[in-house]
């Protein structure tokens, strides 16, 4: 057909033409699966903007939604002129002459590219076409994707193709509103009604020229020039867009001149109030999913997924009662002792004078004040004791009340908060996410985002290593003073850690024993027979993974570590020795029900069986040793039934900044801690601050519940039998004597941890 042509250039021309025909109409048929999905033009007509994801429950009830809140859609009439004169200048200055693709912009930005200036030369519509129906994610292309240069290409041309069909269907106005109802501002949120609310609380026909100019200015990158969070380029980039807008005659040079001299004058006072079930669950899972998201090119707001967790909704329900009534009770003890004093103090009880000022230049919106009045510190002062109106959480519920920004600091800084997880180690599977007191105001997870010294809940990996090396539960050691020399940063230092109440009994304990009752100059003494190094590369071996210092202190919880990791390392020794990655969710499927992926859980082993059942009977000793930390749980009746036994370790930072209770039962870890967020907050004194008196009763409330339902899937037992044949002498039964019921759980500064809650003496194995 083509030798018809004589011209030899001709038939060339017509040859390329004739395959750019083919090609498109391949890439629209989608020939052999070679090129993915193009949307027809029934999906033209009826665009999904975006389908949420759910999240359940291992027992099939929904706990959250995954969906873009803001995409609330508004009509063209409903948008600003300024709004639209600005994308149009910015973006697509040619957007009402061509019909979906400008070559012309097309192949100047090629042009301008090769010099160097790097340009993109999509119009309007064919961004609108890779937003709406997202030509470019994986699920969109074929075979082909594979092959770098060929996958840009065949995603040009369904652009084209798409950008072409929606011309086709919609007028131009339509076009403009379909896009700006679509388009991204950054941190899930998306169209402009959202982000004209969240940045200038104005709906979109309100906001004035350089306000538009700030947000179609986002587009271009919407972390780079966030005004909240980079407002010297947001500035720049606002300028630039009002540049555009007076180069095309959007703009006159005199308002050009006054809008690029104004501040941001950004209003963060909108507040949404849909939640879409918002959690710290429903956080952490995202958090859980988000590098396989990634690897899989799926997005939580937008395709539809079931995502199945391994939460059990009875025992999360129990954890979550539980939490309410103890933290309750213990705000109010904390209320009580401190009464209208401040409790922000310094490790010798001395009010932190400054402390509400560094607490305000710690919030965001202090930056933003510094900017708009100069630094000028009399009026930033004046903004944040200026009263307003707001809701407060309490436990009571919320309350309405007239606050100033300073009055706000106050009154959250004395609200004590905690965190909570329970894991079933043989399966692996998080039975129980308690990221705090109250997700609405406290955002932050406690449980896996935030980090706090352990305390004497860290002793046990010194008990194990000294238990692998050598040792047997029934060794003993004299409780006496102990000095440690060593060398930290290149100099000479010595470590002499005191006992809870400052005395040396000078007896000889066994080390279940002295683990027990948490003795700090006995666990001083194993640190020194096993090396602290040795202590932190057990630790890590069982699951910690926070970089832990290797001193001394370190077997008595100086470092900082989450409650996720504590209740990781922990149950290596109940789930026979073998390290396990947690499992948060064990099944994801698509909109349809098929499934996508499904989760295993996967084990390493750390320690031989029977070292980890060595340690379950150390942990026994904290209830059945005289003067054992745990022996508080004896007042929980509802425990002690068909023989229970119940194994764990109490813990207490410097200052009662920090208090933790890790609780093991024969199928269970719980791990616990609570505490104020900001470190400077704390209880005053041993018998109100020790993890024995404020996380403890927190696991002993939880049990009750749990063990009360029948239906919970757990019950009443002992401990497992040994897995495998003990070769290390264990049963060493310590003498029954008076104990000193004074005796504390702390870590004191500078002695590092000290701990020990001594109850009334309880004979192990009864129910008092």
């Amino acid at each position: 057909m083509f030798r018809r042509i004589k011209n030899q250039y001709l038939r060339y021309f017509v040859i390329f033409i004739y395959a750019i025909i083919i090609f498109f109409c391949a890439v629209e048929l989608n020939f052999l699966w070679l090129f993915g999905y193009t949307p027809d033009m029934q999906d033209i007509k009826s665009p999904i903007m975006s389908v949420g994801s759910q999240v359940y429950t291992a027992d099939g009830k929904l706990i959250g939604e995954y969906y873009h809140e803001n995409r609330s859609p508004v009509e063209y009439k409903e948008i600003s002129p300024s709004i639209v004169n600005a994308l149009v200048a910015t973006e697509d200055v040619r957007f009402y002459k061509h019909g979906g693709v400008d070559f012309y912009s097309f192949f100047t930005s090629i042009l301008s590219t090769a010099k160097g200036d790097k340009r993109g030369g999509s119009t309007i519509t064919q961004q609108l076409a890779k937003n709406l129906y997202s030509t470019r994610k994986r699920k969109s292309q074929g075979l082909l994707r594979h092959i770098p240069l060929v996958r840009t290409l065949v995603s040009k041309c369904k652009e084209w193709l798409t950008a072409y069909k929606i011309e086709h269907v919609y007028n131009k106005q339509e076009i403009l509103t379909l896009y700006l109802n679509t388009v991204p501002f950054g941190n899930n949120s998306f169209g402009i009604k959202t982000a004209t609310l969240k940045f200038f609380d104005k709906t979109p026909d309100a906001v004035t020229p350089a306000e538009a100019a700030t947000l179609i200015g986002m587009l271009k990158a919407t972390s780079t020039y966030n005004p909240i969070n980079n407002p010297d380029r947001a500035i720049e980039r606002r300028n630039t867009v009002l540049g555009q807008m007076e180069k095309y005659g959007f703009l006159s040079q005199a308002d050009y001149s006054t809008y690029t001299k104004m501040p941001i004058g950004l209003n963060l006072s909108y507040v949404e109030n849909d939640s879409h079930g918002d959690s710290y669950i429903r956080e952490a899972v995202e958090r859980w999913l988000k590098k396989w998201c990634k690897d899989n090119d799926y997005d939580l707001y937008e395709d539809g997924l079931k995502i199945y967790t391994t939460i059990d909704s009875r025992l999360q329900q129990y954890a979550e009662e539980a939490v309410a009534e103890k933290m309750k009770m213990l705000q109010k003890r904390f209320d009580n002792i401190w009464g209208t004093k401040n409790p922000w103090r310094d490790s010798k009880g001395k009010e932190i004078v400054d402390f509400l000022q560094k607490a305000e230049q710690h919030l965001p919106i202090y930056k933003l004040l510094s900017a708009k009045y100069h630094g000028d510190t009399i009026q930033i002062k004046q903004y944040f004791e200026k009263p307003k109106r707001m809701k407060v959480f309490t436990w009571k519920g919320e309350k309405d009340t007239t606050f100033s920004s300073v009055d706000s600091i106050k009154y959250y800084t004395r609200i004590l908060n905690t965190g909570m997880m329970t894991i079933e180690p043989s399966s692996g599977k998080i039975k129980v996410w308690v990221g705090g007191i109250n997700h609405k105001y406290f955002n932050y997870d406690h449980v896996n985002q935030s980090k706090r010294q352990a305390g004497s809940t860290f002793k046990p990996f010194a008990y194990l290593t000294a238990l692998d090396n050598g040792f047997t539960p029934c060794d003993k050691f004299t409780d006496q003073p102990v000095s440690i020399k060593y060398t930290d940063g290149g100099k000479e230092q010595v470590w002499a850690p005191n006992n809870a109440d400052f005395k040396f009994s000078y007896q000889e304990m066994s080390l279940r024993w002295a683990m027990g009752k948490s003795v700090n100059s006995i666990t001083a003494q194993v640190t020194e027979k096993v090396g602290w190094d040795k202590i932190v590369e057990y630790a890590h071996k069982c699951g910690i993974e926070s970089p832990l210092k290797a001193v001394p202190s370190v077997s008595l919880g100086s470092n900082d570590v989450s409650v996720y990791e504590m209740v990781r390392a922990y149950s290596t020794f109940l789930n026979k020795g073998q390290k396990i990655d947690p499992l948060l969710v064990t099944k994801i499927t698509d909109h349809d029900g098929n499934t996508l992926q499904e989760f295993a859980l996967k084990t390493e082993r750390a320690i031989s069986e029977e070292v980890a059942w060595l340690m379950l009977y150390m942990f026994r000793g904290g209830m059945e040793e005289p003067g054992g930390t745990s022996q508080a749980l004896w007042e929980y009746n509802g425990l002690w039934k068909k023989n229970n036994q119940i194994g764990g370790k109490t813990g207490t930072s410097s200052d009662y900044v920090d208090g933790w209770y890790m609780g093991i039962t024969k199928d269970l870890v719980t791990g616990i801690w609570v505490g104020a967020d900001d470190r400077s907050v704390h209880f005053n004194s041993s018998e109100s601050g020790e993890g024995s008196h404020t996380a403890l009763p927190i696991f002993g409330s939880f049990m009750e519940r749990v063990y009360a339902d029948p239906n919970s899937g757990y019950s009443y037992g002992p401990f497992p039998k040994p897995w495998t044949k003990i070769t290390k002498s264990y049963d060493c039964p310590s003498p029954r004597i008076s104990t000193d019921t004074t005796a504390t759980d702390s870590l004191n500064m500078p002695l590092d941890t000290l701990n020990g809650f001594p109850p009334d003496e309880k004979q192990p194995g009864t129910n008092p």
